[in-house]
């Protein structure tokens, strides 16, 4: 289902030092129904990681589904910020996934249809997020990255989810003290959650139900990050992979004392 957000006709393809955003606003997403409204997907009927398969309810979102999105959230791209060079910025480590495959169809754009260069990029990251839920304490860490660079750049911020969108709501500012000609948000996901800040999203995959889905990096703890396709969990397995994330946290590397004796035992 396409959700419209008062979609424009697109523009031409020439190129241009700055870009030209739709006046009428983003453009039209995708609506994913909820489960209720429509029988799921079942797991059988995709290639499911074995040693995740018992943990998910259903698929949400089928790989395909997600690269033809992402293609076409690249052409919209390509399509407003024409010829001006983007700096985009990558919200580790949810949408490294999502990043990475956009810059591949954005790539095809630009070496197809205009002879400048396209684009440079850095990543970051956001943090607000505790288990499942959003704590409201927004941090923003650069990655091998100075903040400066974005002075006079063309930003587009890359997410993998927008969830209340308060998260979204408290970076923008912080990014604007840095004095960016513009800031831009594209992100994969989209929550339809009870009580939304009201934060809108340039360039939007999917508009999904309220549920906690792990899967194309997507994580829980750590874990489903290597599933292509996007899932909706199954909460009862949440304390499972509690137990093996602490587990995890609390191994310690051997020592040196260790690996002496290791190595005196086995000369």
């Amino acid at each position: 289902v396409v959700e419209s957000r008062d979609a424009p006709p697109l523009d031409g393809m020439a190129s241009r030092e700055e870009p030209t955003f739709p006046a009428s606003g983003p453009r039209p997403c995708v609506h994913i129904p909820d489960v209720e409204e429509r029988e799921p997907y079942p797991l059988e009927a995709f290639s499911i990681p074995m040693h995740y398969a018992p943990d998910l309810e259903s698929v949400l979102i089928p790989s395909g589904l997600i690269q033809s999105r992402a293609e076409k959230l690249a052409e919209d791209i390509f399509n407003d910020y024409g010829g001006a060079m983007i700096h985009m910025l990558c919200c580790l480590k949810g949408g490294a996934q999502f990043f990475s495959d956009l810059l591949t169809y954005l790539k095809r754009c630009y070496s197809r249809r205009t002879p400048t260069v396209p684009f440079t990029f850095d990543f970051i990251r956001i943090s607000s997020y505790k288990g499942t839920q959003s704590t409201g304490n927004v941090q923003v860490y650069a990655t091998g990255m100075d903040f400066e660079v974005l002075k006079g750049r063309h930003v587009l911020l890359v997410e993998d989810i927008v969830d209340t969108g308060r998260t979204m709501a408290a970076t923008i500012p912080e990014l604007r003290k840095y004095g960016p000609s513009s800031i831009r948000v594209c992100s994969l996901l989209q929550k339809r959650v009870k009580e939304p800040a009201g934060f809108v999203v340039d360039y939007l995959g999917f508009s999904v139900p309220d549920h906690f889905v792990v899967g194309y990096c997507l994580d829980y703890e750590e874990y489903f990050r290597d599933m292509d396709h996007i899932c909706i969990i199954d909460k009862k397995c949440l304390p499972k992979y509690d137990a093996m994330a602490l587990e995890h946290r609390q191994r310690k590397p051997a020592g040196k004392g260790d690996e002496d004796a290791a190595a005196a035992a086995h000369p």
